[in-house]
């Protein structure tokens, strides 16, 4: 099921008459069929945009189409759609099996077919041998299984997961994504997944949206927008390390900083910002010289500190390429320093 929103707009009103544009003039596409991720930080819009799609937020203005369907005016229980809570909202009296069925007690289904649903949708998540428990009887990624079962349950078009994994500890939430992957692409169901984490939405979505402030910055596959962001937001936003940011120029299509040449471009002399990720430094006697201020050795990895102008810049490079030294010698991958126009932060090719 394709789901496409045409410039899609919220906004609140507090009492005092102040508006706020949680999403502005959103147009995005998500195809059927895959996990797309909406990604930002706090504020940006992404669980707002998941209840509009919803059905639980009016739009303030824009539609939304579910294929051919525009649903802007449908209401949540006509959509189609399961939704995830980023807090599960479990029923605590009913057992899992009553929790996984009972969104079916609304759709005259006979029993037996409800039973044979509620087990397959157990088999699915992982969970069938957990039927007869409560839910304070189960561990955090089971009752999330729970959820995600109870959301199936119906055959919905649509799957919606707000923020299903912040209430995880670290190792729950890197296997229960992985079976959020795993469970997406047996049932082959559209799904939209709202998260502030990177490396979660990087590491299961087909696609992702980066939002600031209501506005998309960037829809793409995860690496190709890690490797080529569109603009100064999108890169800053994904990368840990964060990306590096200096002033530089150019000069006859070469990168300066300083009198210092760290790479070639077509791109037209002026001032620019320059990004370049830590990774794309490499240890090389032939490469311009740096004073270390800092290593840190990470396992396979060094990070190292320095200096490059007034700024410090961090370099991750392999460990056996730096031992402690004062000072050292790196160049920079070819094709790895990213140019921003000063004024508008877009990226120039």
């Amino acid at each position: 099921m394709e789901i496409r929103l045409e410039n899609l707009t919220k906004i609140f009103t507090d009492k005092n008459g102040k508006e706020t544009r949680a999403v502005d003039d959103l147009s995005i596409t998500i195809p059927s069929g895959k996990l797309v991720g909406l990604l930002g930080p706090s504020g940006c819009g992404k669980s707002t945009t998941l209840f509009m799609i919803a059905g639980l937020h009016k739009p303030s203005g824009g539609k939304i189409f579910f294929g051919d369907d525009d649903v802007t005016k449908l209401a949540p229980e006509k959509r189609g759609i399961g939704l995830v809570f980023q807090n599960y909202a479990l029923y605590p009296h009913m057992t899992v099996r009553q929790n996984i069925m009972f969104p079916l007690e609304n759709l005259n289904i006979k029993r037996a077919e409800a039973d044979q649903l509620v087990e397959e949708m157990a088999q699915l998540v992982g969970i069938a041998d957990q039927l007869d428990k409560k839910p304070s009887q189960l561990s955090g990624g089971q009752q999330q299984r729970v959820a995600i079962a109870r959301a199936l349950v119906k055959k919905p078009r649509v799957l919606l997961l707000d923020e299903p994994l912040s209430n995880l500890d670290a190792r729950l939430r890197l296997q229960t994504r992985e079976e959020i992957k795993r469970i997406q692409r047996e049932t082959g169901i559209t799904t939209i997944f709202v998260t502030h984490d990177q490396e979660e939405a990087m590491s299961i979505s087909d696609q992702m949206v980066v939002l600031e402030v209501g506005v998309n910055r960037q829809m793409d596959e995860p690496q190709e927008m890690y490797n080529h962001p569109d603009n100064l937001f999108v890169a800053k936003f994904l990368g840990n390390p964060p990306i590096n940011i200096i002033e530089g120029k150019v000069e006859n299509g070469n990168i300066m900083v300083g009198t210092t040449m760290i790479g070639q471009t077509k791109v037209k002399d002026g001032i620019y910002d320059l990004g370049i990720r830590p990774e794309d430094f490499r240890f090389d006697p032939s490469g311009f010289n740096v004073d270390t201020k800092h290593i840190e050795s990470i396992g396979r990895d060094t990070l190292i500190r320095f200096m490059m102008g007034d700024k410090e810049l961090r370099a991750l490079v392999d460990s056996d390429s730096v031992h402690g030294a004062a000072s050292i010698k790196l160049i920079i991958k070819k094709g790895k320093v990213h140019l921003f126009d000063k004024g508008t932060g877009l990226v120039c090719l």
